[in-house]
């Protein structure tokens, strides 16, 4: 048996060690990353007899109850750059992306604390698993979102190309944010019952189905949200036009690059406790 010697002496006395260690854990655990998304996206569409669709409904079903709301005139939502389903759908995709980047390590844990606690796998695996499956649903949700602008004949500049990027920057806004819920979602069950709340109120303050409010206080709330320039900046340069809020944009890359950073610190430093809490 193994002996396990306990010492006063913390991991973040040495930063660099640590950081040195952490980025040779993500680099060895790349295919058991890939084999855990695959394994996944399979169980995903198991036993489903629509499959990948399933990743279309919402947005397909929010999409039309507000256009039909919308001619209605039960709800005014304004002028939006794109004819109003295409608009809901493709803003419904990038918003779901950064869910899934914000929901994947907290359900990643929790689905794979056993996993982590019985074998010596790098917990930055499951993680990676997750964020490739983010990615992958996002790109079945876009065949829709291709559908709609083929549909309504919308030109696509040379921004689309770009477009990748801002998805992956949704994603990792979200992954920075759940890094820092997962242990503590191991801990205590209320983060994970809580999210599906924050999130439902945090959908109404980003311009998913409305235009970018111009002026008062709901204006401020949605310029305060970080994910806002990111999903606007996307949608831009899907569809080529330039870009509103450019230097939002970077406010949220840099917000989202230090969430990701600081996010993996405390997700890999609290890791021991974890799987401690798992043992016993």
């Amino acid at each position: 048996m193994t002996e396990v010697v306990y010492t006063p002496e913390s991991r973040l006395s040495r930063p660099g060690d640590l950081f040195r260690e952490m980025v040779a854990d993500v680099v060895a655990s790349r295919e058991l990353a890939w084999r855990l998304m695959l394994r996944n996206i399979r169980v995903q569409f198991r036993r489903s007899v629509l499959g990948a669709a399933w990743a279309l409904i919402p947005s397909v079903a929010t999409a039309v109850v507000l256009t039909l709301a919308s001619k209605a005139q039960i709800i005014t939502v304004g002028e939006t750059s794109l004819p109003y389903p295409a608009y809901v759908v493709f803003s419904m995709t990038l918003w779901q992306a950064f869910l899934d980047g914000l929901n994947g390590p907290v359900q990643a844990l929790a689905a794979e604390v056993g996993l982590l606690a019985k074998f010596n796998v790098a917990p930055e695996a499951i993680v990676l698993s997750k964020f490739g499956e983010a990615l992958f649903n996002c790109a079945v949700r876009s065949l829709l979102t291709a559908a709609l602008f083929f549909w309504y004949h919308m030109p696509v500049g040379w921004g689309v190309l770009l477009a990748p990027f801002g998805v992956t920057a949704l994603v990792l806004l979200g992954v920075g944010m759940g890094l820092f819920l997962a242990p503590l979602n191991a801990l205590y069950q209320d983060v994970i019952k809580s999210l599906p709340i924050v999130t439902g109120f945090w959908f109404f303050f980003t311009p998913i189905i409305y235009p970018v409010p111009a002026r008062g206080t709901f204006a401020l709330l949605v310029a305060l949200n970080p994910v806002t320039p990111l999903l606007v900046a996307t949608r831009e340069l899907a569809t080529g036009q330039p870009l509103s809020q450019a230097a939002g944009f970077a406010g949220s890359l840099a917000l989202a690059a230090v969430l990701l950073l600081l996010g993996w610190l405390v997700y890999r430093v609290s890791m021991p406790i974890v799987l401690e809490r798992a043992r016993s």
